[in-house]
């Protein structure tokens, strides 16, 4: 996932991985913490479902230091709606029927 992150962020330099995967790891744990569990107790470099992993790369967007306040507001609600989506999606929550 790492490497699907950095796209969608247009990183190309390698310097910047430690703090992505930090990122990365927070971002599925604040998923989990929402009760969307599907991919969320793994490894990043383990998911492979693409709602879980633009989700993320979302989260990791919204927290780039060097971008604006009106983008970071937009990148928040963009997350927020994944968010939720999954919370109320059958397959993502383990909260039953």
């Amino acid at each position: 996932m790492l490497e699907q992150v950095k796209a969608a962020l247009r990183i190309t330099t390698n310097a910047y991985d430690t703090d992505l995967n930090n990122l990365m790891a927070a971002a599925l744990l604040d998923l989990g913490i929402a009760g969307v569990t599907k991919e969320t107790a793994v490894d990043p470099e383990a998911v492979t479902d693409p709602l879980v992993i633009r989700a993320v790369c979302t989260y990791c967007a919204m927290n780039r230091i060097n971008i604006e306040d009106g983008q970071r507001d937009w990148l928040k609600r963009s997350y927020d709606e994944q968010k939720a989506q999954m919370q109320t999606a059958t397959g993502y929550t383990d909260w039953g029927d």
